[in-house]
């Protein structure tokens, strides 16, 4: 636990803020209430705090002049993002009914849900939000899973698990508000060996030369700092995580982007990412990674 100051001079304690950077993170997300994030969340009791990939169905939104488009373009926006989330457990290999799997930066539970779901496992998740994690372990209640999927208030750099008791891992969107080698030194240590490590993430493309300014219009908008594909690469060879797969998934996040601009649930935050997509200075990539 430690102490962060406020702009009033005033200190508080954040339960699992290891910097004063981490505090504001802490407060960042337990203030955050976005529709884009509650709405979508509310069609089927999944939340996440990610962004979708695959081709929009159009037939399934119909006419733009439809009653009921908005609800259905929010109904495909979220069904975007979930499939997101299996491409990611999809690609963390076998996982037996026994196993333990960590959500590093789990936000409201969504992805842990799933997880539980297709594997039957149990399911640890990390966030420094205080908020996130009442809710992702008051959606377990309610979905009478609690035994199984839990949420705590932790760093994620300095986890409570065991060494060597995950068959797999993940960060899902949240590895840009960490250095990259203290992320993957833990990972590497909660992992038993031969176990899987998965992350989907935005990095700035290192062919452009540096960050991009739509790409430091995201790191303002939410307050972090996003890696280049690079620093992933060489972070994890140096912490006994040999990449098994690279994927692009740039052209298949798109879609959701364009979708998303178009609805009442905008931001202000779509053009930088659908510009940046476009011309190549940001990229979003799924990175599979084994314990060695």
């Amino acid at each position: 636990m430690t102490s962060t100051e406020l702009s009033t001079g005033t200190s508080v304690f954040i339960p699992g803020a290891a910097s004063p950077y981490q505090g504001d993170i802490a407060r960042y997300w337990d203030q955050e209430a976005r529709p884009v994030n509650l709405r979508l969340g509310d069609v089927d009791g999944l939340y996440h705090h990610h962004y979708g990939i695959g081709d929009v169905d159009h037939a399934a939104l119909g006419d733009t002049a439809d009653s009921a488009y908005e609800k259905k373009l929010i109904a495909e926006l979220h069904r975007l993002e979930s499939a997101q989330s299996d491409v990611l457990l999809h690609n963390l290999g076998a996982i037996k009914n026994g196993d333990t799997l960590v959500d590093a930066g789990c936000g409201r539970g969504g992805s842990m849900v799933m997880a539980h779901q297709r594997f039957g496992c149990r399911v640890e998740g990390v966030t420094l939000s205080a908020k996130q994690a009442d809710f992702a372990n008051h959606r377990a209640r309610e979905l009478g899973i609690e035994d199984h999927v839990r949420a705590r208030v932790c760093n994620m750099l300095a986890t409570p698990f065991e060494t060597g008791q995950a068959a797999a891992s993940w960060n899902n969107e949240s590895s840009m508000y960490v250095d990259l080698h203290d992320l993957f030194a833990e990972h590497s240590r909660v992992l038993g060996v031969g176990g899987r490590y998965v992350t989907i993430t935005g990095c700035w493309n290192p062919r452009y030369g540096q960050p991009s300014k739509w790409v430091s219009q995201i790191n303002a908008h939410f307050e972090c700092n996003i890696h280049s594909r690079r620093e992933y690469l060489r972070a994890m060879a140096d912490n006994r995580l040999v990449p098994q797969a690279v994927i692009d998934l740039t052209p298949a996040t798109l879609p959701y982007w364009k979708l998303r601009a178009t609805s009442s649930l905008v931001t202000g935050i779509e053009d930088a990412f659908i510009n940046s997509y476009e011309d190549g200075s940001f990229q979003y990539v799924l990175i599979a990674a084994d314990r060695v």
